[in-house]
C-alpha cells in the first residue's frame, strides 16, 4: 500500500481538476481545492515512505521522496490547503472558477510531483505542469495588469522550460539512463556538460527567482489574486529549488555561482523591496531575497535547505494571505488582529530569537565557513528592513468595499499557517537537525538573532519619517524604460546631422526586415515551417547523441 501512495498523490488533484467538466459543479468547483492535497500531507505526516515504478508509464516512472521530501510536501500541501480555503472564500463563482479549478489542481500536481519525481521524464512533465499551468493562476482576474504580468510570466517560464529540456537532454545522452541520480552525475563529465548545467541554471533559476532571472515574480505577484500569489510564493518557487538541489554539481564551481548569485538576491532584493508602494510588491521582493539565501546555502551545500524552506513557504504564505484578510476586515479589532499576525511572521522570517525563522537560521549556519555565517546573520537585517517596510504598507491597505467575505474563515487559514510557521520548526528540531532541543536557548544563538533583527527595526523608524523613491514593480525591467527614455531625451538633443544619420540607418534596416519578410512567406505555411523545425530537432538531437 505504501508504494501507492506517491501515485496517489499526483493522481488524487488531476482527478478533482476534472470536477469543473461536469456543467452542474464548475461555478462551485473552488469548494474542492482545499481538498486537492490532502494525499501528499498524509504522505508527508508519514514519512513519505514507499516508492513506485511503473514500467509501461511513458519511459518508465519512478516515483519516490526526494531527500527532505517529507518537509517539502509537508509545506507544500499546507500551502495549498490554506489558499485553496482562500480561493473558496474570496473568489466569485463562475465560468472563471471552473478554469481556475482545472490549472489549480493541475499546479498542485506539478508542484507536488517534482518532490516526487525518480526520473528526468517525470521530472520535466512535472515542472512544465507547475510552471506553465500558474500561468493561469496570474491572469485570472483578466485585468489589463494582469495580462501584461502574464505575458511577462509565460514569456520567462517558456524559455525556463527549453532550457531546462537542453539540460536534461544533454544529462540524459551522457547518463545513457533516465533516472534523476544518474542524469546528475554524468553532467559534469558529458561532452556538453557546462553548457548543460548552465541551461538547467537558467531553467531552475528562472522559477527560483534567482538574480537576475527574476523578473516575472515581482510583477506576477501583484497582478494575481490573493491565493494565488501565496502558492507561488510560498510553494511554487521551490520547484526551482528542487531541481537546483537534485541537478546542480555543487562540489564543482556551480556552487561558488550559487552562492554569489544567492547572497547579491538576499541583499539587493531586500532593498529593491523599499521601493515599493503595494504590500504584495513588497512581499515579492522579500521573496527574492529569501530564495537568494536559500539558494546560497545550496550552493554552499548545505544540509538543512529543506527545513529553512519549511519555514519560509508556511510563513510566507500566511502574509500573503493577511493582504487578502486585511482587505476583507471590517472592524478595526479585525484589522488589528490581522496586523499582528503579519508582524509575528514578519519577525520570524526575519529571525527574532526563539521564533521558527530563528531555529531555520540557526540550523543553517551549520557547517557554513564564517563570512557566510556572518552574511546570513546580517541578512536579517535587511529582511526586517524590508519586511517593516511591508508593514508600514500593510497598514494602510484599507478594505475593500461592497460584498465582504466571512472574515473569520479568511483569519483563521492565514493563523494557522503562521501558528504553523512558529511551531513545526522546534517540534522537528532534533529529529531534523540532531541537535540538542535547548540550543536554540543559547544567550549566544539569543544574541545574534536579536541585534540585527533590532537595527533593522530601527532603520524602519528612520525610513518611516522619510519619503522614499517609488519605483514599479520590476527593477530591472524599470531601469531599462528609464535608460530607454533617456537615450529618446539625447537623441532629440542631439545635432541635425547624427539625426540624419539615424534616419538613414533606420531606412537600411527597414528594407533589410522587408527583404526578410518577403522570404518568411515562404515559411508561413505550416508545411515548410514544420519541415524545418523537424529538421533542427533532429540535427540537434544527432549531434547530442554522437560519440565522441
Amino acid at each position: 500500500m505504501n508504494a501507492l501512495l506517491p501515485f496517489a498523490v499526483l493522481i488524487w488533484p488531476l482527478l478533482l481538476g476534472l470536477v469543473p467538466a461536469v456543467p452542474r459543479w464548475r461555478p462551485h468547483a473552488l469548494w474542492i481545492l482545499p481538498l486537492a492535497p490532502l494525499p501528499a500531507l498524509g504522505l508527508a505526516l508519514a514519512g513519505a515512505p514507499g516508492a513506485i515504478f511503473l514500467p509501461d508509464l511513458l519511459l518508465g516512472v519512478h516515483l519516490a521522496a526526494v531527500p527532505g521530501g517529507a518537509l517539502y510536501l509537508g509545506m507544500t500541501a499546507l500551502v495549498w490547503a490554506a489558499a485553496g480555503v482562500h480561493a473558496a472564500l474570496t473568489l466569485p463563482p463562475g465560468p472563471k472558477a471552473g478554469a481556475l479549478t482545472g490549472f489549480w489542481c493541475l499546479t498542485l500536481a506539478g508542484n507536488l510531483g517534482v518532490f516526487l519525481a525518480g526520473d528526468v521524464v517525470t521530472f520535466y512533465l512535472a515542472f512544465a505542469a507547475v510552471s506553465l499551468a500558474a500561468w493561469f493562476l496570474v491572469v485570472h482576474e483578466r485585468t489589463k495588469k494582469a495580462l501584461a504580468a502574464g505575458k511577462l510570466y509565460i514569456t520567462l517560464a517558456i524559455l525556463g522550460e527549453a532550457a531546462l529540456l537542453i539540460g536534461l537532454m544533454i544529462g540524459a545522452a551522457a547518463a545513457e539512463d533516465l533516472r534523476v541520480s544518474s542524469v546528475r552525475a554524468a553532467l559534469p563529465d558529458a561532452p556538453l556538460g557546462p553548457f548543460g548545467i548552465a541551461a538547467l541554471l537558467v531553467g531552475f533559476g528562472i522559477k527560483a527567482g534567482m538574480i537576475p532571472l527574476h523578473l516575472w515574480l515581482p510583477v506576477a505577484h501583484p497582478a494575481a489574486p490573493v491565493p494565488g500569489s501565496a502558492v507561488l510564493s510560498g510553494a511554487i518557487v521551490k520547484a526551482g529549488l528542487i531541481g537546483m538541489i537534485l541537478f546542480i554539481p555543487v562540489a564543482s564551481g556551480w556552487g561558488s555561482l550559487l552562492v554569489v548569485a544567492g547572497l547579491i538576491g538576499a541583499f539587493a532584493a531586500a532593498l529593491w523591496g523599499l521601493t515599493q508602494q503595494d504590500p504584495k510588491a513588497v512581499l515579492a521582493y522579500s521573496t527574492v531575497s529569501q530564495m537568494g539565501l536559500l539558494l546560497t546555502l545550496v550552493g554552499a551545500g548545505s544540509s538543512h535547505v529543506a527545513f529553512y524552506a519549511l519555514h519560509h513557504g508556511l510563513a510566507k504564505a500566511a502574509m500573503f494571505l493577511c493582504v487578502g484578510v486585511v482587505a476583507a476586515a471590517a472592524t478595526p479589532r479585525a484589522r488589528l488582529l490581522t496586523l499582528t499576525i503579519a508582524g509575528i511572521m514578519a519577525l520570524s522570517v526575519s529571525g527574532f530569537p526563539l521564533s521558527g525563522g530563528a531555529l531555520a537560521k540557526l540550523a543553517s549556519k551549520e557547517g557554513l565557513s564564517d563570512p557566510l555565517v556572518l552574511a546570513l546573520t546580517l541578512s536579517s537585517m535587511t529582511t526586517t528592513l524590508v519586511l517593516g517596510w511591508f508593514m508600514l504598507r500593510l497598514a494602510r491597505h484599507h478594505a475593500t468595499r461592497g460584498h465582504r467575505p466571512v472574515w473569520p474563515g479568511l483569519f483563521a487559514g492565514a493563523a494557522f499557517l503562521a501558528a504553523l510557521a512558529l511551531l513545526v520548526p522546534w517540534f522537528l528540531w532534533e529529529r531534523v537537525t540532531g541537535l540538542q532541543g535547548t540550543y536554540p536557548l543559547g544567550q549566544a544563538n539569543i544574541l545574534a538573532g536579536l541585534w540585527p533583527v533590532m537595527l533593522g527595526l530601527v532603520a524602519v523608524a528612520v525610513l518611516r519619517a522619510r519619503a522614499m523613491p517609488s519605483y514599479p514593480p520590476g527593477d530591472l525591467l524599470a531601469l531599462l524604460e528609464m535608460l530607454r527614455a533617456r537615450l529618446i531625451l539625447v537623441q532629440k538633443a542631439a545635432p541635425q546631422s547624427r539625426r540624419n544619420f539615424t534616419i538613414g540607418h533606420r531606412r537600411r534596416i527597414l528594407r533589410i526586415l522587408l527583404r526578410s519578410r518577403r522570404a518568411d512567406s515562404f515559411f508561413q505555411p505550416w508545411p515548410h515551417a514544420g519541415f524545418l523545425l523537424t529538421v533542427v530537432t533532429l540535427a540537434f538531437a544527432i549531434s547530442i547523441w554522437l560519440p565522441n
